[in-house]
Order: structure tokens, then sequence, then C-alpha cells
């Protein structure tokens, strides 16, 4: 009777411990949200659904639109923007656009993403839409494809409106889908500690990043931060560490201090509960392919990418299913480029598409080498 009771003793402060720690998560935070980019593993919350005012993380939406214009080919870098009076106009943080003043897109990114700028997205919004209201329109519309319940946007900046609000998972999810469409390429200016733009003109502006992480804590390369007097202190970070990225999300919190202090420790606990398991090697051969009509006839598909899972820290991968679809039939194929798909099944029914190519080019037969081939055949 006495082990039994020592036992429960035990348990009870095993448990007692683990619920502690997570409490002592985000303690000062209204709202708290923390996930593993690949997979959307939610590994901490807290009143995660709650609906509050983002402030500045609004902008990882209108970044969205902007990345997928780019993408697109909507948008072009090098494109110079004429600033309109509604943009010149705007307040809170801005980089004092100058009505008719001419800005490349290219900068007008630098200063959204680097200094918050409300100017800056205003312009960018009124380019992709023709109005902020047409854009507002879109940012709502990505909100429902993107299965936000707790999200309702009536600007474009985050300054501070009654109906406009998110919550800590929304946000998480924004900035999941931000980093799908920006890539290396949205991470690389959301990472940049300070930059110029203006740097032909008689007075360049230096930006410094609202996001002091990305300068003093390793692995920081986002994304966004926020603060108005309704919203206070808001953050939204993404961390990669041996192959995982975390993204956390902390709002209301009382100052920028207590806010990036405790972010990191939601990101630091993320990542001491996965773990990443590599799979397949970029340009490891899968299995060989032929083509009837190719010179040579035979190549290899390969791995166009590093393979791999997170997992949580206890537990094993297993595949049930692999599956390959090719996308591209017609000679010639070189190498690295994408000629088809490979769908990987886990164990628990989630999925990995991953680009496939070959490690030889293929070039088509001319008809020399046809009839060549075909007079083989015959005397064979």
């Amino acid at each position: 009777m006495k082990k039994l009771f020592y036992l429960l003793l035990i348990l009870t402060l095993l448990f007692t411990n683990r619920i502690n720690a997570e409490e002592e998560l985000a303690k000062n935070a209204k709202s708290a949200y923390l996930i593993e980019m690949s997979t959307g593993m939610v590994l901490f919350e807290k009143n995660s659904e709650e609906k509050l005012y983002p402030a500045s993380m609004t902008k990882m939406m209108s970044l969205i639109l902007v990345m997928e214009a780019l993408n697109n080919n909507q948008l072009k870098k090098d494109e110079i923007l004429t600033i309109s009076e509604k943009a010149a106009s705007m307040g809170g943080s801005q980089v004092y656009l100058q009505v008719n003043e001419q800005m490349s897109v290219e900068d007008l990114l630098k200063a959204v993403c680097i200094s918050s700028a409300n100017d800056a997205m205003v312009a960018l919004a009124e380019r992709i839409s023709g109005s902020v209201s047409e854009f507002v329109v879109l940012m709502n519309q990505k909100s429902k494809e993107l299965n936000l319940v707790n999200t309702n946007f009536v600007n474009t900046t985050g300054l501070h409106d009654d109906a406009h609000y998110s919550c800590a998972k929304d946000m998480a999810r924004i900035a999941q889908k931000l980093i799908e469409v920006g890539k290396e390429e949205l991470l690389e200016i959301t990472s940049t500690y300070d930059a110029y733009i203006r740097e032909e003109s008689e007075s360049p502006f230096w930006l410094v990043n609202t996001n002091k992480l990305v300068k003093h804590a390793e692995g920081v390369d986002g994304l966004k931060t926020g603060f108005t007097q309704e919203a206070l202190s808001c953050i939204t970070v993404t961390a990669k560490k041996d192959q995982v990225r975390m993204i956390a999300v902390v709002m209301k919190e009382p100052d920028s201090k207590t806010r990036n202090a405790e972010v990191m420790e939601m990101i630091h606990s993320g990542f001491s509960k996965v773990k990443y398991h590599p799979l397949y090697a970029k340009n490891e051969i899968y299995e060989p392919i032929r083509f009837e009509n190719g010179m040579p006839h035979d190549s290899n598909l390969v791995f166009l990418e590093d393979v791999g899972i997170v997992l949580n820290a206890k537990d094993t991968v297993q595949i049930k299913e692999i599956i390959y679809s090719q996308t591209k039939n017609d000679l010639p194929i070189q190498v690295g480029e994408k000629i088809g798909e490979l769908k990987i099944v886990y164990n628990d029914d989630k999925e990995r598409t991953v680009d496939m190519g070959l490690n030889t080019a293929v070039m088509k037969m001319g008809f020399l080498d046809t009839f060549v081939m075909i007079f083989w055949q015959i005397l064979t």
C-alpha cells in the first residue's frame, strides 16, 4: 500500500511539473501559439483562438498577396510606382513617401518587411488592386481560403479599428502561408537588420528592422512585429535550426522586451520537442527511367531537394505509400529540371510531395538517330 502511495505521489508530481512548465511559457501574453512549419504540428497554445487586435502583423496577409503577384509576374520588383496622395498620407510607421514620388517595388517591399512602413504597404496594395478597399476584399478572401475563422481585416496595415481583428492561431497560419509563397526571397528581406532606400537620392533613408531578434537571436529570420495602444506588443517569429522551422506568435504582451523574451522561450521549447528525420538526399537516385525516343535512352530519377520529416521527439517514421507521377514527357530534359512529383504518404496519413528530375540530360532523337535505331532493331 505504501509503495502504491509513493508511486501515485511521483506520478502526480511529474504531471504537475509538466503542467507548470507549460504554464511558464508566454505567461504575460494574452494569447500565444507555436507550430512547426512543415507539418503544422501544434507545440504550444494559450487562448489561441481569442479575437485580438493584430496591429502590424496584419501586413503578413498583405505580403502574401504581394508575393503571389510577384510569383505570377503580375508585379515586377524593378517596376517603378508613383506614390498616391492616400499612400503619402498614412500615419504610424512610415518612410515618409511624398505625393508623386517614384519608388521601385523592391524598395517598397523592403520598407514594409524591415520598417513596417504603412505608406509603402498602401502603395503596393493600390498597385495590385487599384484601391485599398479592393485589396482588403482580397485579404478577406484569402482568409477564407486558409480557413481562418477568427480573422477580419478592414485595412492593409493594422492601424486600429474595432472591426479589424485576428487571433494567434490564425496569425501562425498566415505566417506559414507567407513563408510558403515568399520562400527564401522573402526571408532574405525579413532577416535583414538594416538597409537603405532612396540610395541614389540626396537623402537616403535608413531602414532598421522592427524585429530586433533577427540580429540578436540565432536562427531567427523573420517575421513581423506589431504595436498599437489597443493591441499592445505583438510579434510573429520564425526561426530555423537543423532543417526544422518554428513559427511562434504572442499577442498583447506588456512591452517589447517581455514579448521578445517570451516568444524565444517558446521557440526554444519547440525545438526541444521535435526531431528531423532525413529520408532522401538531394540528387539521390530513386529509380531508373527510360525514354524510347531519347538520347540516351536511359537516365535516373533523382530528388531535386533534401527530403525529411519532422516528428515528435519520441516518434518514429513509417512510410505507407509512395506514388510517382510524371509531369513532363516532352524532350529535351535538362539535369535538375522538374519532370515529375513523388507523393510520400506517412503512417499518420500526412503527405509530402517532392519534385523529381534527372541526373543526366536526355535529348530528343533526330531523324538519323531514329533511322539507325530502327535499322539495328531490324537486324537483331
